[in-house]
C-alpha cells in the first residue's frame, strides 16, 4: 500500500474533496481531507466518511490512518 494510492481512494469515493495522504512505509499514513460534504457533519462522521472510501483495506493493508478532515 502507498500513499497515493490511498488518496486516489479516497479522492473517488469523495469526489469533491481536496485530499492529502503522507506516508511511506507502507502501514502507517497521515491524511488531510477538505470535503464540502463534511458541512454539519461532526468529526467522528467525517472520518467515518473517509473510512467508507477505503473499506475493507483499514485495519488489513493500512495499519494506521491518522485523519484531520474539515469542511472548507
Amino acid at each position: 500500500m502507498d500513499a497515493a494510492t490511498i488518496q486516489n481512494l479516497i479522492q473517488a469515493g469523495l469526489p469533491d474533496a481536496h485530499v492529502e495522504v503522507l506516508g511511506d512505509d507502507g502501514q502507517h499514513f497521515e491524511a488531510t481531507v477538505v470535503c464540502p460534504q463534511f458541512e454539519g457533519k461532526n468529526m467522528i462522521q467525517q472520518h467515518r466518511m473517509v473510512y467508507e472510501t477505503l473499506g475493507k483495506l483499514m485495519g488489513n493493508e493500512i495499519h494506521a490512518l491518522a485523519l484531520q478532515t474539515r469542511a472548507a
